[in-house]
């Protein structure tokens, strides 16, 4: 079956950075999307940015212009550089990537989430 895992996150101080990856694996066909949720306590889960197999991004009004979103189609692998962050964007980050495997099944798979922690 297709899996997603997370990695990157950690603790940043208000206006740091950090770079989140999300790998797939599995007997993947085609990946025709990415992309990241984040949820914090308390809230629902909130879409952060999303990616389609021609390269096009999507992005949550809230990250336009701190967080790109990239892939890299050859890995398997997206990416999420977060910059300028804000104690706001303290969460659980999961990645998703929707896919094909060789048996044509699609798949909508979700990692475990990583948790990004922004403070002083």
């Amino acid at each position: 079956q297709v899996q997603v895992v997370e990695s990157g996150g950690g603790l940043a101080q208000p206006g740091g950075s950090l770079r989140l990856s999300c790998a797939a694996s599995g007997p993947i066909r085609t990946i025709y999307a990415m992309g990241w949720y984040r949820q914090a306590p308390g809230n629902q889960r909130e879409l952060v940015a999303s990616i389609n197999s021609d390269g096009m991004t999507n992005y949550a009004d809230s990250v336009k212009g701190r967080f790109t979103f990239s892939r890299d189609n050859a890995k398997n692998t997206a990416f999420l550089q977060m910059n300028s962050l804000r104690p706001e964007d303290t969460a659980l980050y999961y990645c998703y990537a929707l896919a094909t495997d060789y048996d044509d099944t699609e798949w909508k798979t979700w990692g475990p989430g990583t948790q990004v922690t922004v403070s002083s």
